[in-house]
């Protein structure tokens, strides 16, 4: 993350983004044999003894590091090949970026959900972060538990959209793009801008 002076001198925070080249994998449309209209897009490259042979066959003997698909209201305009970068947006424009989240591991209730724990004192011993009653005879659930009772577990890795994030400077030269506020994950996830 870094920080943007605006021409009213006012700071703003916000994260850099390497924004492409993208290259169009495959174009789909109403017409075909797919039935919707879409887009498919690979960023990156990656050995092509580390693909699979049917993606290999699939993109022409490349390998990209992520192949993406996005459904488009005119798919017609775009031709397999063509590439986009960080020229494609401009300052000001609104962007909404998905990503996965930091993946926290095995975490209990207090961090999970916000529970408050338990009372210092009045005879509590080492029961300060506990869940607390969950259920029990006689309650709500009649003697079981409820589903989707908030308890310990795996926090994060969840795919995450951040939306109305604006565009605050380009480096159309760099590939770079500096978007308002944060985004989901940690440095060098994988993330899909999409204009909103």
């Amino acid at each position: 993350m870094t920080r943007v002076y605006g021409e009213d001198g006012r700071a703003r925070a916000g994260t850099i983004l390497a924004a492409g080249p993208v290259t169009v994998v495959q174009v789909k449309d109403v017409a075909g044999d797919d039935g919707y209209s879409a887009v498919q897009i690979g960023y990156g490259s990656r050995k092509a003894a580390r693909v699979g042979k049917a993606v290999l066959g699939h993109t022409g003997g490349k390998g990209y590091e992520a192949l993406r698909e996005f459904r488009t209201q005119d798919s017609g305009a775009l031709a397999v090949g063509a590439t986009f970068n960080a020229g494609v947006f401009s300052v000001g424009d609104e962007v909404q970026v998905s990503g996965l989240s930091k993946g926290k591991g095995f975490a209990g209730v207090v961090k999970r959900h916000g529970f408050h724990g338990g009372p210092r004192t009045h005879g509590q011993k080492h029961s300060e972060r506990e869940a607390g009653s969950i259920g029990g005879s006689g309650g709500r659930a009649g003697g079981r538990v409820a589903k989707g009772m908030r308890m310990a577990g795996r926090l994060g890795h969840d795919r995450v959209t951040v939306k109305n994030l604006e565009i605050l400077a380009i480096d159309a030269d760099a590939g770079e793009i500096i978007v308002s506020g944060a985004v989901p994950g940690a440095r060098g996830t994988l993330l899909e801008i999409i204009s909103a």
